[in-house]
């Protein structure tokens, strides 16, 4: 590192060593060892129509938000200014990943050509358009990712597809109001700032993106270097086998749903069940879901649209609803929304099989008839989603139609497989300890395991 990027780094008082040796590189390279950095030189011929980033920037970052962040490096407008120091391009950067609320507030503000103050509302198509390049930006950052996780998504067809990832920012955005589906124009001071404290998923992802385009990265003959926020992504467990798979859901579908699960269950995916894998058979999916832990259901139908919900508990065949709070129904297309559970009732989970008088099939959320979600036993294939749910909060219908047909279902587990305790040893187990799926089938015929009654009794 030469004398000219010491000397920059040492003016700032934001960054931690680590930082300062990495932005100070950055910066150097950027303003050809000078103490400014001028706009041509991080924006080719200054064209912020069509934005096209050298070096640093370029392949990753989405053209919007280099117009974004040359706002608030060289101003706009009849303000703006021919270069930026040093401690601006560091402002960017410490701002954005671990700023205050209002230092937070006062960069966005900046970057969407605005002056930060409580009286100036942001037009909310602006800020939908700043979520939706922070959105596009980060999907390019795990794209271009070398990790393994990254990678087995990408190579089993999950894509991260413009139309995905527009509504995955558009999703982000919409949270500024109570209401994401009810339009609003304008958004004021107290909205953002509130928007700004609670939506961690836009706090992850940017810190992402300014991770990855301020180079903070080890490098072999420099050290180690800070430790960016996880990637969002889950591992997944189970894909490797399935050289086939049938991907349906986007990349930008995963990191929506894995940023709402508790936090326990959001490092790893467990593959468990696919109808397009294992058949169109509910004994099937039965079988390869009881007892595993939390999962999520994802359902497409015959329409396109694509929903499912997360289930707290491990599913288990009985008469009835299982499951806590923790619950959630989710559409991820057309569009992306959460409804997390009211406590009106306790309506989360259900699955039964074979039962006379009872309703066979999975429901979660509402009554008997009337579910959130509720996919047939028999014909398996078939479900239903009722027009109101109240164990869901601002629940509204998931599938396209009351009735749909199912094009594709999987089924996660989520987090790890829970432990199975046991109060005797390795040596007191059935063929059916070791065989879930045969036990499943016999719960759902009624059929009585005549092992359970005559083994030993645990050693005193």
């Amino acid at each position: 590192m030469g004398n000219t990027s010491k000397k920059l780094a040492a003016k700032c008082t934001l960054l931690t060593k680590d930082e300062q040796k990495y932005l100070a590189t950055t910066f150097r390279s950027a303003s050809k060892n000078s103490d400014k950095i001028r706009e041509e030189d991080l924006i080719v011929s200054g064209k912020v129509d069509a934005v096209l980033l050298e070096r640093f920037w370029g392949p990753q970052i989405d053209p919007r938000l280099a117009q974004y962040l040359s706002n608030f490096l060289f101003g706009s407008g009849a303000e703006k200014a021919p270069s930026c120091d040093f401690n601006r391009f560091a402002e960017l950067y410490v701002y954005n990943v671990r700023g205050t609320t209002d230092e937070r507030m006062m960069v966005t503000y900046n970057s969407l050509g605005k002056d930060y103050n409580d009286s100036v509302e942001l037009p909310y198509q602006l800020l939908r358009e700043y979520c939706e390049s922070i959105a596009s930006t980060f999907i390019k950052v795990l794209k271009s990712s070398s990790s393994k996780r990254a990678q087995v998504w990408i190579t089993k067809g999950f894509r991260g597809r413009a139309s995905h990832v527009q509504a995955l920012g558009e999703a982000v955005a919409a949270s500024v109001n109570g209401d994401a589906d009810v339009a609003i124009n304008q958004c004021t001071a107290t909205q953002l700032s509130k928007w700004l404290q609670f939506n961690t998923l836009l706090l992850q992802m940017t810190e992402v993106v300014f991770v990855n385009l301020y180079g903070i990265e080890s490098k072999p003959d420099e050290g180690p270097a800070p430790v960016a926020m996880p990637s969002l992504l889950p591992m997944p467990d189970g894909l490797d086998a399935m050289p086939d798979y049938p991907a349906f859901i986007d990349l930008s579908h995963i990191v929506w749903l894995n940023s709402h699960l508790p936090q326990q269950h959001q490092h790893k995916w467990r593959f468990l069940f696919s109808s397009h894998i294992h058949g169109e058979s509910f004994s099937t999916m039965v079988g390869r879901i009881l007892d595993q832990g939390a999962s999520l259901i994802i359902i497409e139908d015959n329409s396109g649209y694509i929903f499912g919900g997360y289930a707290p508990a491990s599913w288990s065949l009985g008469p009835n609803f299982t499951g806590t709070d923790d619950s959630f129904l989710f559409t991820v297309a057309p569009k992306m929304r959460v409804y997390p559970a009211t406590t009106y009732n306790n309506h989360y989970q259900y699955i039964n099989h074979h039962a006379k008088t009872l309703p066979n099939g999975l429901l979660m959320g509402g009554q008997f008839n009337f579910g959130g979600i509720f996919v047939n036993a028999d014909p398996f294939g078939e479900g239903t989603c009722a027009e109101s749910c109240t164990t869901y909060k601002g629940y509204k219908r998931l599938s396209k139609e009351p009735t749909y047909r199912i094009r594709s279902l999987e089924v996660w587990g989520v987090g790890d497989k829970p432990l199975i305790h046991k109060d005797s040893d390795e040596r007191d187990l059935s063929v059916l300890d070791t065989n879930p799926e045969a036990k499943a089938i016999l719960d759902m015929a009624g059929r009585t395991r005549h092992s359970e009654g005559i083994r030993e009794p645990p050693p005193l």
